[in-house]
């Protein structure tokens, strides 16, 4: 191993997750895959190994350090980009049922190809607007955990989540700076769409040292009726 699988799995190890030999291999997959596809396609702007294992992989798995990942049976990633946290979290939790929504069909024939790579099962990959996406039966009010990672301010991102969890399920909203203005902006989302506050965990991603809180979520009902609304309107008319 190198330096920076060394360090990745000691810090995962002080979290109490431990890689075996071909988990860590999947990850050395992941990386030289993600690297490769994003030369012909915009993948993500980076590609330094240790960056790409910290920023990425690690900051992905940060979500199972502040909740017991084996009670979690379905997992939905919204607007997941090159799969993260999704990807990350389904290789070292391979239970995981894990399904991602992006509306880039280029992307989901990436994650497609990540995925027979490193032989991920039970891994659905959904090309579609999660507007769209959460209207249809079988994914509403259905997963256990949603999550999506810097995609959009809470208050829209609840309308793109909410609607795909469970009754008492969680949403972690995964963010960079203190989200407290976005927690007041989004307290109208949290009543229109059955919700609330469960709690706010920070913390420093290692190596760069730069602020990272994860927002939990907890569904306490079903997803009224007209929500999410036409894809396109949360965006132009948040629920704030």
């Amino acid at each position: 191993m190198d330096n920076t699988a060394v360090q990745f799995t000691a810090l995962l190890q002080a979290q109490g997750i431990t890689l075996s030999p071909k988990q860590l291999e999947q990850f050395e997959l992941y990386f030289s895959e993600l690297v490769s596809w994003n030369e012909k396609m915009n993948l993500t702007g980076i590609t330094e190994r240790e960056q790409v294992y910290m920023k990425h992989f690690y900051d992905s798995l940060s979500l199972a350090f502040f909740m017991n990942m084996g009670e979690v049976n379905t997992l939905a990633d919204i607007g997941s980009g090159a799969g993260f946290p999704g990807i990350p979290l389904k290789i070292c939790f391979p239970h995981l049922k894990l399904t991602i929504v992006d509306s880039l069909s280029k992307r989901i024939s990436f994650l497609q190809h990540v995925c027979d790579t490193l032989q991920l099962k039970n891994v659905q990959l959904i090309h579609g607007r999660a507007e769209d996406v959460a209207r249809q039966f079988i994914h509403r009010d259905a997963y256990d955990l949603v999550t999506a990672r810097a995609v959009a301010r809470l208050a829209l991102l609840n309308e793109f989540c909410l609607p795909f969890t469970r009754k008492d399920g969680l949403f972690a909203a995964m963010k960079g700076n203190d989200p407290s203005e976005e927690l007041t902006e989004a307290k109208r989302s949290f009543k229109e769409l059955r919700a609330e506050l469960q709690k706010v965990e920070s913390f420093t991603l290692p190596v760069e040292e730069s602020a990272r809180h994860i927002v939990f979520i907890r569904k306490t009902g079903a997803t009224p009726a007209k929500y999410p609304r036409k894809a396109g309107t949360p965006a132009k008319a948040p629920l704030i």
